[in-house]
């Protein structure tokens, strides 16, 4: 049998299954015809749920003012490095890696693709290149040297609070407060304080500044009553780390709460 004679009866068998198919539907009461369609759209959503939740972001990304250890942080988690001093970043560190951390685990582990953004206030508009593809946010802060710091720490974590990637996706932030294994540094508690203190400060100033003015895509807090984290629309905790002596255990239950192994 010659392809043209082949495909004519390929057609006409084709053919005939569909008038078959009709004619079947014609005697299927309204309410079984219900049921499949049900029955499809349901299945169809499940399949497309379950796409999106492994197509779910597996980003975070590190900023924070410079010099706040960012970078020693990532090669940390990278590949356990330790620099002493600062390691000042004009680029972002980028990668995507299984956690040095958990490099001897036994059985399939979810690589994490983590993202330094310098700190410099020139290069911070490369934040906004990472944050829709976020899974979270990692606000560093040199709990050191943080009171000569705090205003200006507190005027970048509002502006990354404020943002619309941010707000509408309620990206989960965590303050982690590095350097604490020096004597003098001050505790995640008192760097929280202080901070709601000063965005407190910050909402009440910008808030007189003319409406013309659209730097912030959202406001933070409510209304006549003093601000604290837990009224942003995404979860902000806070945590302790060392980058110079490795202690970073919960900066990595941090990712791993939002980047599943």
């Amino acid at each position: 049998m010659d392809p043209i004679e082949q495909f004519e009866e390929w057609k006409e068998q084709a053919s005939h299954l569909w008038r078959v198919a009709m004619d079947h539907l014609r005697h299927v009461p309204p309410t079984q015809l219900y049921a499949a369609a049900a029955i499809v759209v349901f299945t169809t959503v499940l399949l497309l749920s379950r796409f999106l939740k492994r197509a779910k972001a597996n980003t975070i990304v590190l900023t924070g003012l410079s010099g706040s250890g960012k970078s020693v942080l990532f090669y940390q988690l990278r590949d356990g490095s330790t620099h002493q001093g600062t390691v000042t970043s004009m680029e972002p560190n980028e990668g995507t890696f299984v956690l040095h951390g958990e490099t001897t685990k036994k059985g399939k582990i979810k690589p994490v693709h983590i993202v330094d953004v310098p700190g410099h206030s020139r290069l911070r508009p490369k934040l906004d290149e990472y944050l829709p593809q976020a899974a979270g946010v990692v606000f560093v802060v040199d709990a050191l040297d943080f009171l000569p710091n705090c205003r200006t720490a507190s005027e970048y974590l509002y502006d990354l609070l404020t943002k619309g990637s941010v707000v509408k996706k309620k990206v989960p932030l965590l303050i982690l407060c590095n350097k604490t294994d020096k004597v003098t540094a001050h505790t995640k508690e008192f760097i929280r304080r202080q901070m709601e203190k000063e965005i407190d400060k910050l909402r009440t100033s910008r808030s007189a500044i003319s409406e013309a003015d659209v730097t912030n895509e959202f406001t933070l807090g409510v209304p006549g009553e003093p601000f604290t984290f837990t009224q942003c629309s995404n979860k902000v905790t806070t945590a302790e780390a060392s980058g110079v002596t490795g202690e970073i255990s919960q900066l990595e239950e941090f990712i791993r709460e939002h980047v599943k192994p």
